[in-house]
């Protein structure tokens, strides 16, 4: 699978998992949720400059063109307040007989007007184009040290930490950081610059009027506030129900076929109508008080413009102001609360973006496997004789799987190993692959130390055909190449023949470009095991593990995957985890394995000879599960089962 493939896979999984967020939101950019806080924010704050280090010459001129953008645009009311001014006077003028209107001045006025809002259009653009390749550049920097980390990442870290926890730190964390070092970075700037410079502009034509103009700010900001307390517990109850609604549709539809069954109809909807009357309630309540603060700043906002305009005309009757000034200063009181609201907003925004980043900083710094050796042995040809001496292991220090685990398997041998749930099988499999290392002991191939190895070399003596397929999104061809990326499309076909795999997929709408859907649902379970085969033998390794595949398909596609796998072990070392003990009868070797150690080895005919652990589990595979649970009395002199 090429890269571009895969990034395509990874995408479409990602943009599946749930979104975080703070919490439900208001109009005007108002959050309404608790904002995630970091628990070092200096710290993190450092590292994220850290990142910004490489681009600071772009984003000292980001800031340049966002102080030059933001101040044009504020002298601009002033400008036009200036032909206010000439267009009054000159009319007042020719009114009174003395004069015209100077159309030449006010032209000349509205043509710097004009040029200073073209030259504040054109520094935004250009500080915003470089922004967002400031912002990308950091993004793609992010997410590459984070797929790069992952693939160093112990498998044991993802033993205790979710997919989607993971997936979140790659997609939702890094998202949020880009958003804020595209958007908020400077708008934080621009708003900063915009407020002192219309409040400075504001006192500059008249510091009565401004007094009037900054009174009506923290009235704003106390019916704002009330109405968000106030908001706050029906945004809350609104995303709780909605999570309930979700949840509930999404089980219903999963389990459509059960709810029809058993004639579920009323009940889910029954249960449905209850969330869904709780959701309308808290959402009807929250969506009035946040749609209602629009009005209401409106009308405090008109209370300062009623006063200020009722001063202004005082002082203009008083020859103290203009009427340009005054139309100037009601322009920049319009525009004065809004760049205070965009700062309140973004010290939020940044809160959470701080976390973000610090849980994206978290994970880098997680404790990595321990590195390849510096010169890693290299087999130019894989035998495939592999030793375990005394193999301890544990997932927890002190909670040992595997005790003293010992054996030897020549080259070529058919292995299989058995046992119950919790006995070490998969173990044994992934401190073969090295997914990880032994506590105590050695695994040796063809005399070498496992750990001797590089990681990749050693992955690549070995082929995988699991119980639990795996297939992504694209053609059966580029599913099975992923085996070997540089097969042509003739060894491809030749792997699905010695898989018997070609006969269904030459059935299929165009047979080797039919493409699997995101889900793995348009072909069978036995059809996808057996592409999976198809691509183990094209990837042609010296040496196989197998997990039991038959266990959910019926028993003709069951002999075609059996034909398939011996076709593939053939002449290989191959370790298979049996559950079905009758499909093993043939391996030349049995190890048998019981909390964590081999507890009985040889060949099927020895072990059923020798009547122990391992002839008790194959007969237990043929007993009658329904005698078995029946009481005494009833069974009376029934025969036991064979």
């Amino acid at each position: 699978m090429n890269a571009a493939r895969f990034q395509q896979v990874s995408s479409s999984k990602l943009s599946s998992q749930p979104s975080r967020s703070s919490g439900p939101r208001m109009g005007h950019g108002m959050p309404m949720g608790p904002v995630d806080k970091p628990t070092d924010f200096k710290g993190t704050l450092r590292k994220l400059v850290a990142y910004l280090k490489p681009y600071k010459a772009k984003i000292l001129i980001v800031f340049v063109f966002a102080v030059g953008s933001t101040l044009f645009s504020i002298v601009g009311p002033k400008i036009l307040g200036n032909a206010t001014t000439t267009l009054f006077d000159g009319v007042m003028a020719q009114l009174a007989g003395t004069g015209s209107i100077d159309f030449a001045k006010i032209g000349q006025i509205l043509l710097i007007a004009l040029l200073l809002y073209i030259f504040s259009a054109i520094f935004g653009y250009l500080q915003g184009w470089l922004m967002t390749d400031v912002a990308m550049e950091v993004t793609y920097e992010l997410r590459k040290a984070l797929m790069e980390k992952i693939h160093r990442m112990p498998f044991r870290y993802f033993d205790g930490t979710t997919h989607g926890e993971v997936l979140s730190r790659l997609t939702n964390d890094v998202d949020t950081v880009n958003r804020t070092l595209n958007q908020s970075l400077t708008q934080m700037v621009t708003s900063l610059v915009t407020v002192l410079g219309i409040l400075g502009m504001m006192l500059y034509i008249s510091w009565q009027m401004t007094i009037i103009a900054i009174l009506i700010v923290p009235l704003s900001f106390v019916v704002m506030v009330g109405i968000i307390k106030s908001s706050q517990k029906f945004f809350a109850r609104q995303q709780r129900f909605l999570g309930h609604v979700n949840g509930h549709v999404e089980e219903m539809f999963g389990a459509h076929l059960i709810v029809k069954a058993f004639n579920g109809e009323a009940k889910s909807i029954h249960k449905f109508d209850g969330y869904n009357e709780a959701l309308y309630e808290a959402g009807w309540k929250a969506q009035f008080l946040s749609g209602i603060m629009r009005p209401l700043m409106r009308w405090i906002g008109n209370l300062g413009y009623v006063a200020v305009v009722i001063l202004g005309g005082w002082l203009a009757i008083r020859n103290l102001i203009t009427v340009g000034d005054i139309q100037a200063f009601i322009q920049y009181m319009r525009s004065f609360t809004q760049p205070i609201t965009q700062l309140a907003n973004i010290s939020n925004i940044l809160q959470q973006t701080v976390a973000a980043a610090e849980r994206v900083f978290d994970f880098l710094e997680e404790e990595e496997e321990a590195p390849d050796p510096a010169e890693p042995v290299k087999l130019e040809k894989v035998a495939g004789k592999v030793e375990f001496r005394d193999v301890h292991f544990g997932y927890l220090p002190d909670k040992m799987v595997i005790k003293g685990f010992t054996a030897r398997i020549e080259p070529g041998q058919k292995v299989a190993i058995v046992g119950p749930t919790g006995a070490g099988k998969t173990t044994i499999v992934k401190l073969l692959m090295r997914f990880y290392d032994v506590n105590k002991g050695a695994i040796l191939v063809d005399g070498y130390d496992v750990r001797e190895f590089a990681r990749a070399d050693l992955r690549r003596m070995f082929g995988m055909v699991l119980q639990d397929t795996w297939l992504f999104n694209g053609t059966i061809m580029e599913n099975i190449r992923y085996g070997r990326l540089d097969a042509t499309d003739e060894e491809v076909i030749a792997a699905a023949k010695a898989a018997r795999a070609h006969h269904f997929i030459q059935a299929l709408p165009e047979g080797y470009n039919f493409v699997i859907n995101e889900e793995v649902t348009n072909i069978s379970q036995g059809q996808k095991q057996l592409i999976t085969i198809a691509r183990a033998l094209l990837a042609d390794p010296p040496m196989l593990i197998l997990d039991e595949a038959t266990s959910s398909v019926d028993t003709h596609t069951e002999l075609l995957i059996q034909q398939a796998m011996d076709e593939l072990m053939a002449g290989r070392t191959s370790f298979v985890i049996a559950h079905r003990l009758s499909t093993i009868r043939n391996a030349d070797l049995i190890l048998v394995m019981r909390d964590g150690n081999i507890v009985e080895q040889g060949t099927h005919d020895e072990l059923l000879a020798r009547g122990g652990f391992y002839a008790e589990l194959y007969n237990s595979q043929f007993a009658n599960p329904l005698l078995e649970d029946l009481p005494e009395d009833v069974l009376g002199t029934a025969p036991s089962p064979a």
